[in-house]
């Protein structure tokens, strides 16, 4: 199942003054091409890139993200980092599955949860996936581009691996594209402008409330071929997972995190 088109006019007049909306029918990756422009000079803070279709979607440490054209909501959103501490950055990605979260339960009425740092998840399924670099361009300051991927009406044939679900597939009837990204539009404007104000206190506070990571037995996979065990205690002021294992507590800030279920018998 598909759905009309995302209208760049409405979407905009949706978002207000906060951001610039571009939508295109298909490109490789909006965040590769939101990374080129900001390397090429071009100011794109501000701007929030839709596809319709992409054919090299990517997710963290390289996995390819692509799904059946206007079934998602494809999107890739530029941010500022001019007077933020970079120690900060990492959060970024954590208030954007925030916005996710609430979007979808404005719009879809779905609750979801997040597996540290920002999967969207409801139950076990993958309902949205966040991929945030960072692009330098010559002279400038650092730019964020936030990458966002929600499963909206794709059918239970179409998903594009056995682990993710769309809000269709959990049985909303008429999922609609343009209000949800209207919506997380928004979520995003309230999320990054707290961010960007230093009210991480409160940004992290919530976003525990909809953690599914804290208080599980978790196993962390990271870059180098390491993994820690543990239990999963907390996140920092930084956005790092806190895990307590054996050899005491581990602040992690990049892997990935398995969730484990307890052993039987």
């Amino acid at each position: 199942m598909t759905a009309d088109l995302l209208d760049a006019a409405s979407l905009q007049a949706g978002a207000g003054d906060g951001w610039r909306v571009e939508v295109v029918a298909e490109t490789g990756s909006t965040n590769a091409d939101l990374v080129a422009r900001a390397q090429a000079g071009e100011d794109v803070a501000g701007v929030a890139l839709f596809a319709e279709d992409q054919t090299e979607g990517r997710g963290r440490q390289g996995r390819s993200w692509s799904a059946v054209p206007r079934s998602q909501v494809l999107v890739s959103v530029g941010v500022a980092t001019t007077d933020v501490p970079s120690e900060t950055w990492g959060l970024l990605s954590l208030a954007a599955g925030l916005a996710v979260v609430e979007a979808v339960a404005e719009v879809a009425g779905v609750q979801a949860a997040l597996k540290w740092p920002n999967d969207v998840l409801v139950g076990t399924g993958k309902l949205a996936g966040i991929l945030a670099e960072v692009a330098a361009p010559g002279g400038g300051a650092p730019v964020i581009v936030v990458g966002i991927g929600l499963n909206v009406s794709l059918a239970a044939d179409e998903l594009p691996d056995p682990v993710a679900v769309s809000l269709l597939s959990l049985g909303v009837a008429q999922p609609n594209r343009g209000q949800l990204a209207a919506a997380l539009l928004n979520r995003l404007h309230v999320r990054i402008a707290e961010w960007r104000a230093g009210g991480n206190v409160e940004l992290l506070a919530v976003y525990r409330k909809h953690s599914s990571t804290l208080g599980q037995s978790v196993r962390a996979e990271l870059p180098g071929g390491q993994e820690v065990v543990g239990q999963a205690t907390d996140i920092d002021g930084n956005g790092a997972l806190l895990i307590d294992s054996a050899g005491g507590v581990v602040a992690v800030s990049a892997g990935d995190v398995v969730h484990l279920r307890p052993a039987v018998g």
